[in-house]
């Protein structure tokens, strides 16, 4: 099957890794759809650049039910024939801060992005694969802060935890259903998220990171495309690190 008749929905797509992906799913020939809350110039640049038969951008929400669901019934309209192949979960919000002292409406507001977005988009997405019984594959963006903790961001890493939670559970329930599930889990990366490092924190996470260096999107980027291919069909399940190996 031409790629081009294969769909991807990656959520918050507008920037950074979500963007990044959204480059090389072109160069593979997919057809892609995205959301967040705003545009960005280079995300319309895309749009110009591949027209909207390519790329369908809706402005969305993760985080809220209702635009939820109305992005994923813009992208079944916008797909018509063509088989939507994977789900993306990207979205996400993080806020620094020791847990005693954050907002409640700060700790609600990660959770309910991070985690409870990405588990509805799936459930919108699942429901889409096995009615069409094709396959596909559907990947989180989890961190290795989900894993490992990082001090002031209890909440951050409470929401990562959970969505590899969500990718073991959902392997098991769709995997006869040749519906692969998997984590992807970035180190610290060079993104709008690392901005706010301060210079200390930043020269402490490069001399912990055995290849000296933060990492970037373009790092994550080709696990990402190898878990979308017919040579990843047989994983699933799985919580994948990439992170220069700070957490060996």
């Amino acid at each position: 099957m031409n790629q081009q008749q294969k769909c991807v929905v990656i959520t918050g797509g507008s920037r950074g890794l979500g963007l990044a992906i959204i480059h090389r799913l072109f160069e593979a020939g997919y057809a892609v759809a995205t959301c967040s809350r705003h545009p960005t110039p280079e995300l319309q640049a895309l749009i110009e650049q591949h027209g909207s038969s390519s790329l369908l951008w809706v402005p969305a929400a993760i985080g809220d039910e209702a635009e939820e669901a109305a992005f994923f019934a813009a992208v079944i309209e916008w797909a018509g024939p063509r088989t939507v192949h994977a789900l993306i979960n990207n979205a996400a919000v993080a806020q620094d801060g020791i847990l005693a002292t954050l907002p409640n409406v700060d700790s609600t507001r990660i959770i309910e992005v991070n985690l409870l977005g990405s588990l509805r988009m799936s459930r919108l997405a699942l429901r889409h694969m096995l009615g069409a019984r094709r396959g596909g594959r559907i990947i989180n963006i989890s961190s290795i802060i989900g894993s490992r903790g990082y001090t002031g961001l209890a909440a951050y890493s409470a929401s990562k935890a959970g969505l590899d939670g969500l990718t073991r559970a959902l392997a098991r329930e769709v995997g006869r259903r040749q519906i692969t599930v998997n984590s992807v889990a970035p180190g610290y990366l060079e993104t709008d998220m690392s901005a706010g490092l301060e210079q200390r924190q930043r020269a402490q996470i490069i001399n912990r990171t055995p290849l000296g260096r933060l990492g970037t999107v373009h790092d994550v980027s080709p696990l990402v495309m190898f878990l979308l291919s017919e040579e990843a069909g047989f994983i699933t399940g799985q919580t994948l690190t990439v992170d220069g190996g700070i957490s060996c």
